[in-house]
């Protein structure tokens, strides 16, 4: 069981000190937050590819890194890490060949329900699934997208540089869609 295997290895990890490595203070070293995709290829690619270390950066993830709402706890995690943990810019990175390209709740739904869930479930949704359930057809749209809904936010400071990037999740190749320096 994957649960068992964790907590053995992490138990040696304690006992070994292997954390020692990866000490570091609550603030970020290079004052940046990146909000990007949950993609398991991104682990440790992005990074690596962008030259950060443990401690470097507060990191942000969802699906896509998809920012709709400005309201959200998306949002809410990047006005944190400016305004309680000293991040001064705000790094928005999407891939290429992303699942949420062109992502359809509908078919998401039927795999739901292949996987248990019943359509009373679907029903009692306090939201329209078409319309939360929603990817995007370009990553670079969905950046300035997002870029767009941080950079007009109430809270977030004036002069506040918010970059786009779309990285190949194959290469780490970073492509610029925004540069928030300009």
């Amino acid at each position: 069981m994957l649960l068992d295997d964790i907590l053995a290895f992490n138990k040696k990890f304690v006992e070994n000190e292997s954390y020692k490595q990866f000490e570091t203070g609550n603030f970020p070293n290079k004052r940046a937050v990146v909000f990007t995709c949950m993609d398991t290829r991104l682990v440790e690619l992005l990074p690596n590819a962008l030259n950060i270390k443990n401690g470097d950066v507060k990191m942000v993830k969802n699906a896509g890194a998809i920012l709709n709402d400005p309201y959200d706890s998306t949002m809410k995690s990047i006005l944190v890490a400016v305004h309680a943990l000293q991040a001064d810019e705000v790094f928005v990175i999407a891939h290429h060949g992303c699942g949420m390209t062109n992502f359809d709740a509908g078919s998401f739904l039927e795999t739901a329900k292949e996987r248990g869930i019943s359509q009373d479930a679907i029903d009692s949704l306090q939201v329209n699934p078409n319309d939360w359930l929603v990817g995007f057809e370009d990553p670079a749209k969905n950046v300035e997208n997002s870029v767009k809904i941080i950079k007009k936010h109430p809270l977030l400071p004036e002069g506040t540089p918010v970059h786009g990037l779309v990285i190949d999740p194959a290469t780490g190749k970073l492509d610029l869609v925004t540069n928030g320096y300009k």
